[in-house]
């Protein structure tokens, strides 16, 4: 199958709303300029058509998108993944949400202890980084979590880095045993603490979902009464910078996972059929995305802490979480690792807009 024609566009956008009525439907504008040359950038935001109003059986009616942020950046080395929630919340992210017909609720920041030189460790992993304050700050996030989804809302967390996808998927997976988990990322995520070259905990949130480790960690004692997360209920997308340890994990539990030559081979659409099919070949199973920025080109989301390149393109970041949302049965998502902290402001301002436009696709924006 021949590769498809990779390309986007670049650009830094200013905000300012305009509403157009295009036949029965209205179909919100986004309006901005752009710094390059000077032109006009609009992003429309067309609510999905009425028979997709109708939610699953996993989600309450009317819909209902619960909002929780978390501003943890103790997972990683580098300081401003603690601003995400924060800058994508004054970016307008409400307001995507009820244009796309959803009811927002506000759930608030997640509070929890930064690291302390008294806390606990386990003397055989001294090379784990603020293992305690992770560890207790995702247990707070996981009962969070739990509780939005047991109410029947989509769960939306905002990073903070990627060590919280332990707590929010930990929440959602109690709430809904039968979740799928599509994790999109250039990094696996799956290291363990005896196979983690870094010991930085945004790198194996995996490994203790599935409770891959004997290691006892002091901080993550209450996993003991998380359900596991089936290996074959997880997928990778965008893999292009994985560790040997991890490599070998993938192999040997059988995970699927597509690297970003699967996607210069079989094009984006492509993967997202096989990977959804994989999860759930009858469409039955709720699905958790869990999405890291660092997944998109550096080109166009230059404000992220791990950067590689020969990410995805925007349009292809953007249908990974369009075609998600279309099964319907997308329930939750997580938005990690936007650190506008490690670029200039206008490298900063264009990360924080993908990460709320990425949103709004999960929840169901689209172009017609």
């Amino acid at each position: 199958m021949a590769a498809p024609l990779r390309q986007g566009f670049h650009s830094a956008r200013r905000r300012g709303w305009r509403s157009l009525m295009d036949g029965k439907e209205d179909i919100t504008v986004l309006s901005h300029q752009s710094s390059l040359g000077g032109s006009d950038v609009k992003t429309q935001i067309v609510p999905p058509q009425p028979e997709k109003l109708i939610p699953p059986g996993f989600l309450s009616h009317p819909r209902t998108c619960g909002l929780v942020g978390m501003p943890f950046s103790w997972g990683q080395p580098r300081g401003g993944t603690d601003q995400g929630p924060d800058l994508m919340r004054k970016r307008g992210v409400a307001n995507y949400i009820t244009k796309l017909e959803w009811r927002f609720e506000e759930c608030g920041n997640v509070e929890f202890e930064e690291p302390r030189l008294s806390d606990p460790t386990n003397p055989k992993y001294r090379n784990l980084k603020n293992s305690y304050a992770v560890g207790r700050a995702c247990q707070n996030l996981a009962e969070r979590t739990y509780e939005v989804a047991s109410a029947g809302k989509f769960t939306l967390v905002m990073g903070g880095d990627h060590s919280i996808a332990l707590g929010s998927i930990a929440g959602i997976l109690k709430a809904r045993p039968e979740l799928s988990i599509v994790w999109v990322d250039a990094h696996a995520d799956i290291n363990t603490p005896e196979s983690s070259p870094s010991g930085n905990l945004h790198g194996m949130p995996i490994s203790f979902l599935m409770g891959l480790t004997e290691a006892k960690i002091p901080g993550f004692e209450w996993l003991e009464d998380y359900p596991k997360l089936d290996p074959s209920k997880l997928a990778f997308v965008g893999l292009r910078d994985v560790d040997p340890g991890e490599r070998a994990t993938i192999r040997k539990l059988g995970i699927q996972a597509y690297t970003m030559y699967e996607v210069d081979r079989y094009g984006i659409g492509n993967v997202m059929e096989h990977c959804l099919n994989h999860l759930s070949p009858d469409n039955s199973n709720p699905v958790h995305l869990s999405y890291d920025i660092d997944a998109v080109d550096p080109d166009f989301a230059p404000a992220t802490g791990t950067m590689v390149r020969g990410g995805f393109t925007l349009r292809e970041a953007h249908y990974i979480a369009e075609r998600i949302a279309e099964t319907g049965m997308l329930g939750s998502m997580d938005i990690v690792e936007v650190n506008p902290s490690l670029s200039c402001a206008e490298g900063g301002e264009e990360t924080v807009e993908l990460g709320v436009h990425l949103v709004a696709s999960a929840l169901g924006n689209r172009i017609m």
